[in-house]
C-alpha cells in the first residue's frame, strides 16, 4: 500500500523544467555571440576614438614647402616663412624645420645620398593652427605671395577626407557585423524553442483544450529563453571586459596599435549585453512560439 499513488503528495511537473540537459549548449552559443559582439563594440568605441583623434590632429596642422627664389637660401627662405605665417591670425605657432630633417624625409626616396648639398632640397615649415577657427590653406597661401615667398600650403585636407570616409566605412561595418551576430543569435533560439515545442506537442494541444490561451504558453517560452540568454550574455561580456583589460594593460594608454586605444571607460560600453542578449532571445523566442502554436489550432 506504501507503494500506492498519494494524491496529497504529487506535484505535477513543470511545462518547462527549469534545467534541461542542452540549456549548457544553449548557454555556450550565446555566450560566444555575445563575446563576439562585445568584441565588434569594443573595436568600434576604439577605432572611433582613433579616428577622431586623427582628424583634430589633422585640423590642428599643416605643412608648407618652401622653395627659394633668386639669390636667397633655403633655410633663409624657411625662416622667413615661418615668421610670414606666424602672424597670421589662426596660427598658433609655424617653425620651420632644421635642414637634416629635411633631409631624413627624402633619404628613402632618393637612396643613400652622400651629399645633399648640390640638391636643391626645399625647406619644410610647420604650421600649428587654432582647432576652434584655423585659417584655411588659401589664407596661407596669400600670406605667402604678399611676401614674395614660393610655397606650397598643406593642409591635410586631403588625409582628413580618407579618415572621415575610413570612419564612416568603419561604422558601417561594425553595424552591419552586430546585426549579423544578433541575427544568429536570434536564429539560434528560435531553433531551440521550435524544438522545444514539436518534443511538447501533446502537451499544448491538452492545453489548448483545456482552455488555456497561446499567449500563456508563449510566455513560458519567453521567459526561459530570455533567461538563459542572458546567463549566456553575462558570461561573454565578462570574458569581453577580461580581454579588453588585457589589452588596455598590455598595450598601456595607447592600446596595442594606436588604431585601437582602448580605454578603461570603454569596459561600460559592455554592460548592456546581458540585458540585450536577453531581449533578443525574448523576441526571438515570442515570435516563434506564437506563429508554432497558431499553427497547431
Amino acid at each position: 500500500m506504501s507503494e500506492m499513488f498519494d494524491a496529497a503528495r504529487w506535484k505535477p511537473a513543470p511545462f518547462l523544467p527549469e534545467a534541461d540537459a542542452r540549456d549548457g549548449a544553449l548557454i555556450f552559443v550565446v555566450a560566444v555571440l555575445s563575446f563576439l559582439a562585445c568584441l565588434m563594440a569594443l573595436a568600434f568605441v576604439a577605432a572611433d576614438r582613433a579616428a577622431h583623434g586623427w582628424a583634430q590632429q589633422l585640423v590642428g596642422e599643416a605643412t608648407v614647402i618652401v622653395r627659394p627664389k633668386g639669390g636667397e637660401s633655403p633655410d633663409a627662405a624657411a625662416a622667413r616663412a615661418a615668421e610670414t605665417l606666424a602672424g597670421v591670425p589662426g596660427v598658433s605657432e609655424a617653425r620651420a624645420l632644421e635642414r637634416e630633417k629635411a633631409y631624413d624625409l627624402i633619404r628613402p626616396w632618393l637612396g643613400d645620398v652622400t651629399d645633399l648639398e648640390d640638391l636643391p632640397v626645399p625647406r619644410l615649415v610647420t604650421v600649428e593652427l587654432d582647432r576652434r577657427n584655423p585659417p584655411s590653406a588659401a589664407t596661407l597661401d596669400q600670406a605667402l605671395k604678399a611676401q614674395g615667398l614660393d610655397g606650397v600650403v598643406d593642409d591635410h585636407s586631403l588625409w582628413l577626407k580618407d579618415i572621415t570616409r575610413a570612419a564612416w566605412a568603419a561604422r558601417w561595418l561594425g553595424g552591419g557585423v552586430f546585426l549579423l551576430i544578433a541575427g544568429a543569435a536570434a536564429a539560434v533560439i528560435a531553433f531551440a524553442t521550435r524544438a522545444g515545442l514539436t518534443a511538447r506537442r501533446d502537451v499544448v494541444e491538452v492545453l489548448h483544450l483545456s482552455g488555456a490561451e497561446h499567449a500563456l504558453i508563449a510566455k513560458l517560452f519567453q521567459a526561459r529563453f530570455a533567461r538563459i540568454a542572458a546567463v549566456g550574455g553575462t558570461a561573454g561580456a565578462l570574458t569581453a571586459a577580461a580581454v579588453g583589460a588585457t589589452l588596455r594593460m598590455a598595450g598601456g594608454g595607447e592600446g596595442l596599435t594606436p588604431a585601437l586605444p582602448i580605454a578603461w571607460g570603454d569596459l561600460l560600453v559592455l554592460l548592456p549585453c546581458p540585458v540585450a542578449a536577453a531581449l533578443v532571445a525574448a523576441l526571438a523566442a515570442r515570435f516563434t512560439a506564437d506563429s508554432m502554436i497558431r499553427d497547431l489550432q
